[in-house]
């Protein structure tokens, strides 16, 4: 059933540091230093990468929370000493989300990200795709989740990316529910999509819902190695995106979407163009002009 007033909107894009978005969407001329300030002058939220790679610290925390104005929300990623725990590409499930190992990163991410105040916007947990080898199923990493879940603090909202397609279902929202975390919904080419999802009760967990628009890296690699236009046309999958978040549950009060480079060439267009799509309480931000994309190799 569809909400009756609209979910309050929070789109932006997975990360504000693209060099390449100068003259497409940061003005000619703008230095690293001034890519954040200007990027709230166009959008209200941002999703913050570095956190992924290093436990960030509160100097800077608070360089982000002084440089933003009220009312802007940054979201952020856990460690990946957290959620995937390997020093290698592959992840180490003796180590995940295990207390003794993760327990020191998580209590600093923490404390860090408790210098945005009310600007902190929902903490994400993104993991990888388990084999057989991390988890022979579900079943041992809920156990592990529901555990690092009970352990997180009130004071923040939290919200699980699992790239599993298989792990998606009652058992996995009935875990994320008992600590009102949020599913994100994830495009990715292995991932259903809106498609497949729409109509399940299994998604909506929590009272808001995230969106991360990731795409297929390697086909946009084919195409550009630079991300300061749109080069391919994803506009059917955003409006699949856009129907289903226009058609929520009347519990479901806020929505946050961020767009990546690689889902159609240009993050700030793209969740422009889903902006103005899904429609709500944010006016979307003015998109860069596109250019006619070049075909695949």
């Amino acid at each position: 059933m569809a909400s009756a007033s609209r979910p309050r909107l929070y789109f932006g894009t997975c990360s504000w540091s693209a060099p390449s978005w100068v003259g497409s969407f940061y003005p000619a001329g703008t230095k690293a230093a001034g890519f954040l300030p200007y990027y709230t002058t166009r959008l209200r939220a941002v999703e913050a990468d570095v956190t992924y790679y290093r436990v960030p610290d509160a100097k800077l925390v608070g360089g982000w929370e002084r440089r933003t104005p009220a009312g802007f929300v940054l979201c952020a990623k856990f460690p990946r000493s957290i959620v995937h725990a390997g020093e290698g590409p592959r992840p180490d499930p003796g180590k995940l989300l295990v207390e003794e190992s993760v327990g020191a990163d998580r209590d600093r991410f923490l404390e860090a990200m408790a210098f945005l105040g009310p600007k902190c916007g929902p903490l994400v947990l993104q993991f990888p795709y388990f084999n057989r080898k991390a988890f022979r199923d579900a079943g041992p990493f809920l156990e592990r989740l529901d555990a690092f879940l009970g352990s997180l603090p009130s004071d923040f909202r939290y919200a699980v990316e699992v790239r599993n397609p298989r792990w998606l279902g009652e058992p996995l929202a009935e875990v994320l529910r008992s600590h009102r975390a949020a599913l994100v919904l994830v495009d990715l080419p292995y991932m259903p999509g809106p498609a497949d999802l729409a109509g399940s009760a299994d998604l909506f967990t929590t009272d808001f819902t995230y969106l991360r628009l990731i795409g297929d890296r390697k086909r946009v690699d084919a195409v550009t190695s630079t991300f300061d236009r749109v080069v391919i046309d994803r506009d059917e999958r955003l409006r699949a995106w856009a129907e289903l978040l226009r058609d929520l549950p009347a519990d479901v009060r806020e929505t946050y979407a961020f767009a990546n480079n690689h889902f159609a060439g240009h993050g700030p267009a793209t969740i422009a163009r889903l902006t103005s799509l899904v429609g709500g309480e944010e006016s979307p931000p003015a998109a860069p002009a596109e250019r006619p994309a070049r075909p695949l190799a």
